[in-house]
């Protein structure tokens, strides 16, 4: 195979966003081992008492990500993120206002391979989600399993992560004050496995837990479709029923996160890699779906609320597709 590689004479900003780049692809494949293997590295040298410290300090903190978590604006607002937004680039765009005295769902499509959209946008500040919407705290929701490795828990809630758990949802949810906006990626790590250039599939005919709790708290719905979120990695081919899908699949009912076996560029080279394509990602906030409260909704309520949801998500994409280069003849599919 013929290697691509990068021109020696790249300008230092782009440099620098492949760095801000990186750094993030590491910090989602491998911070959590690496967080791990020095606190039991900590723990088993002449520095144990710090590391009985800081057990002591998670049994206390145990259900912080579960009750909003420990955001930092310090963290979120990160130069580093600009550059991250850079790379790609990153847009977070605005279709109306959002009244900062409701709670909301944003439902994130599609989820892609490592979600960069919804990171960028709702994580840091780099898209300006404070001035667009002011009022609102983005939290987007995470499988729990992370919220149990040492140190890495505490790094990635600094930007506004928490728990995907019932409990987690619910306590956003519920908030009197208002103003707090959990993100959900809908469909999940089984929508993972779909990610690749051109892919329009959306998990979602099944998923209704989050519309029962809309329901229950009374929390607004809001659609959000993330243009080039599928268009940044390759996947090797993983059709239904195949060995390499089915062995997926398996593996994900054992440890609740998909293992997509993805690539796209390198860091001096373009031909292969972990690193994602520099393709545009824009994010559309489309416009909220009134609930009307109903602490005990019937399936009927769910079932009608889902359909109007899966009606405006589609009304959002068609209405914004030509203007991010997906053909007319191109819709998104529900399974």
């Amino acid at each position: 195979m013929k290697v691509d590689f990068a021109p020696l004479n790249i300008p230092l900003r782009r440099r620098i966003q492949t760095i801000a780049v990186l750094q993030w692809v590491f910090s989602f494949l491998m911070l959590a081992q690496f967080c791990l293997a020095g606190f039991i590295i900590l723990a088993f040298s002449d520095w144990w008492v710090l590391a009985v410290l800081y057990a002591g300090w998670l049994w206390l903190d145990l259900d912080t990500p579960v009750s909003g978590g420990r955001r930092s604006q310090w963290t979120r607002n990160w130069r580093i993120w600009h550059h991250f937004r850079d790379y790609f680039p990153l847009s977070l765009v605005k279709t109306t206002d959002l009244d900062p005295r409701r709670n909301y769902i944003f439902g994130f499509h599609p989820h892609g391979v490592l979600v960069a959209g919804a990171f960028g946008n709702f994580c840091t500040e780099a898209t300006g989600f404070s001035a667009l919407f002011p009022g609102l705290k983005p939290h987007l929701l995470m499988l729990p399993f992370w919220f149990r490795v040492p140190l890495f828990r505490d790094y990635i809630m600094t930007g506004g992560l928490v728990s995907s758990c019932k409990n987690s949802l619910s306590y956003l949810l519920s908030r009197p004050e208002g103003g707090h906006v959990a993100v959900l990626a809908i469909g999940g790590a089984p929508e993972a496995l779909d990610a690749r250039p051109g892919a329009l599939k959306l998990q979602l005919l099944k998923r209704k837990g989050f519309i029962k709790l809309a329901l229950k708290h009374g929390a607004h719905l809001v659609p959000v479709f993330s243009f080039g979120e599928n268009e940044l990695f390759d996947q090797v081919p993983n059709p239904s029923g195949s060995s390499l899908r089915s062995l997926q699949e398996r593996l994900q009912c054992i440890m609740g996160v998909s293992l997509p076996l993805f690539h796209a560029r390198g860091v001096f080279q373009y031909s292969f890699g972990l690193m994602p394509y520099r393709k545009s990602i824009h994010t559309i906030v489309g416009e909220p779906i009134s609930v009307v409260q109903a602490p005990s909704p019937s399936s009927e309520d769910i079932d009608f609320l889902h359909g109007k949801y899966m009606e405006a998500l589609s009304e959002l994409f068609e209405k914004n597709k030509h203007l991010y280069g997906v053909p007319d003849d191109r819709h998104i599919s529900f399974i």
